[in-house]
Formats: C-alpha cells, sequence, structure tokens
C-alpha cells in the first residue's frame, strides 16, 4: 500500500501549490523571509509584504545594515512585530559570526533569534533539502485528525506524541515537495471549518474521517476569557504635526512609534506639560478603538489635544513631531495608523 508520505507527494504534483513567490527560489534567506512572515499570517497577506520587503532589504547583509525602524515601516500592518526585529537581530548576527549566510546546520538555524523547531524545520528543508519534520498549525490538524489523537495539540504530552508521529512519517527523498503538501493539505483542504474530504488522498485511513470526528478534532484550547485593558492614546497636535513617541523594544508594539499614552482619569494637562512641554489649548475626544492581540483586547480612547503653545521647540529624545502624512509612513501600528486616517 502506498505510504503517508507517498501519497501526500503523489497529491501535491498534482493538485498542490507550486507558484508562491518563495517556491521559485532556493535562496535561503528569501525562504527564511517567508517562513517567518507565515507564522500567525495567511499566504494572501503575505505575498505583497514578502515582495516589497526582499525589494528593500534583498540580502542578509542589506538588511543587517539598515535601521531598525526601516525594517519595522516594511513590516508595518503585517503584525506580530516581534518576528521583524528578531529577523533584524538574527541578520546582524549572521553577518558578524557566518559571513552573510544562512548556515546549513540545523541546530546553527534553530539558535538564531525568532525561529523554532518547525521554522527551522521549514527553511532547511525547502533550502537545502534537509530531512527535517515540521509541526505547524496546520500539520498538527492534519496529523490530529488522520491518526485519531485525544486532547488540546498545545498541550505538552499531545504535542510531544505530535512530533513524534511527524518524524515517523518522513520520506527518504523528495522533503520539499512532502513538506509543501503537509502545508498545502492543510490549508487547502483539511481546513478547521468544514474539511473537504472528498478531496483528500488521505481520506481512505483517516480516522477522524471514518469515525465522523473531524468537526471535534483536533481538541478545542480550553476556554479562557480574555482580560480586557483600556488606555487613553494622546494625539497632540501643533503647527500641522503630531507627536508620537517610540515604545520599549519589549512589550507590545515593540520599538514602533506610537502616540503616547496615559492612564484613564490621569490629568492629561499636567502630564503634557511635565513630560512633553506642551500647553494644551483644547481636548476633543476621538472614536474609540478595539484591538485584539494574542492574550488580551484593548480599548483605546484617543483625545485629540490642540497644542496652544511648546515650552521647548527640540522633542525629547524617544519623542518626534512630524507632519501627519509623514507619520502615516512611520513604523506605527494599525490602530495608530486608523487614528491618523480620521484626523
Amino acid at each position: 500500500m502506498p505510504s503517508f508520505a507517498s501519497k501526500l507527494i503523489a497529491w501535491h504534483r498534482r493538485h498542490g501549490r507550486h507558484d508562491l513567490p518563495w517556491q521559485t527560489t532556493r535562496d535561503p534567506y528569501a525562504i527564511w523571509v517567508a517562513e517567518i512572515m507565515l507564522q500567525q499570517t495567511q499566504v494572501a497577506t503575505v505575498v505583497p509584504y514578502y515582495g516589497r520587503f526582499l525589494g528593500r532589504f534583498p540580502d542578509i547583509a542589506a538588511l543587517a545594515a539598515a535601521p531598525l525602524d526601516e525594517v519595522l515601516v516594511q513590516w508595518s500592518g503585517l503584525g506580530y512585530y516581534l518576528r521583524a526585529r528578531n529577523l533584524h537581530r538574527a541578520a546582524q548576527r549572521l553577518v558578524r559570526e557566518h559571513q552573510g549566510h544562512l548556515p546549513r546546520d540545523f541546530d546553527a538555524v534553530l539558535a538564531l533569534p525568532g525561529i523554532g523547531r518547525s521554522t527551522a524545520a521549514a527553511i532547511c528543508a525547502f533550502a537545502f533539502g534537509a530531512r527535517r519534520a515540521i509541526l505547524d498549525g496546520n500539520v498538527k490538524r492534519v496529523l490530529t485528525r488522520h491518526f485519531g489523537i485525544r486532547g488540546y495539540p498545545g498541550d505538552k504530552r499531545v504535542e510531544a506524541a505530535l512530533w513524534r508521529k511527524a518524524e515517523s512519517l518522513l520520506p527518504e527523498k523528495h522533503i520539499g515537495a512532502y513538506t509543501q503538501g503537509l502545508m498545502d493539505l492543510g490549508a487547502g483542504v483539511c481546513t478547521r471549518r468544514r474539511p473537504h474530504c472528498s478531496d483528500c488522498p488521505l481520506v481512505g485511513d483517516c480516522v477522524a474521517h471514518s469515525k465522523g470526528l473531524t468537526e471535534r478534532l483536533p481538541a478545542a484550547r480550553p476556554r479562557k476569557a480574555l482580560p480586557r485593558r483600556h488606555t487613553v492614546m494622546l494625539v497632540l497636535q501643533h503647527a500641522g504635526e503630531v507627536l508620537l513617541e517610540r515604545r520599549p523594544a519589549a512589550g507590545i508594539w515593540g520599538g514602533l512609534w506610537c502616540f503616547p499614552e496615559a492612564a484613564p482619569g490621569e490629568d492629561v494637562e499636567i502630564m503634557c506639560e511635565q513630560r512633553f512641554g506642551a500647553r494644551i489649548r483644547a481636548a476633543q475626544p476621538l472614536p474609540r478603538l478595539e484591538h485584539g492581540f494574542t492574550h488580551f483586547r484593548l480599548t483605546i480612547e484617543p483625545q485629540r489635544l490642540r497644542v496652544a503653545r511648546l515650552l521647548s521647540q527640540a522633542a525629547e529624545p524617544g519623542h518626534v513631531w512630524l507632519s501627519v502624512e509623514e507619520a502615516k509612513s512611520a513604523a506605527v501600528p494599525t490602530p495608530v495608523r486608523r487614528i491618523l486616517a480620521s484626523l
């Protein structure tokens, strides 16, 4: 009987994706960039960012030499900005330690910032033909259903079992086609909801299909209410410009430019005079925004503040006055971009 791998490889040759921009290259750098962008982001969203990013940073040396702000500008809107910062850090390390080349050794790739076990395996498989198992969300779903593996895949015990299964299924050759086939099957056939089982090359011995468990496997994450946070964003305007503040490197939107924030109920007039040397003439509330993160939801209340006078014309370090159009093209997160568009 054909093996799991051979059926998947044959299916991929006929029905898989073959024309994605990162599939037409064996350049390890271009493959690495694609795999980082594809973490927690859909292919259709990644494609235009991928082309622009490589156009601006065509190789590891160019990425390493670029200011972080430029990297974040190219990433702006793609989300999960820690990926961009880690990509930049890793490029600089590669220039220092590997002459600007991505190493072929799996452990050396895994040691780079922002690269986990599955991502390292995908990079090595596609770039170097290495026989390594991947285990992203799509692959977990395929394996969980096909072999009837119960339990939440994020649980350490279940995940360890999935890794053992993924490694046991690796073919001796055609690792690139097999790896891409797993990704394609999970993305287009063995979908989260309403999987297209009639199109699946593995349906003949799929446990979930035979037992009517496709809607119940993989098991859902144990439900936990997301906490809510609340902040006030201060949109200071003076002489046609707005004030932006660089976020700390750690935490949400690390290293990006945002409007200054105040705690709900804080006296913003005193705060603006003490922190920014700005005397406020008028305040106007702007529409409230809701923004979701993986682990919490954030309610943003923007306040438009007209500055009557600046006590100092020079912005403090970490702050900058920009025109609205300049601010839109800076490395700002999506909610700030939405507020700027409303001004």
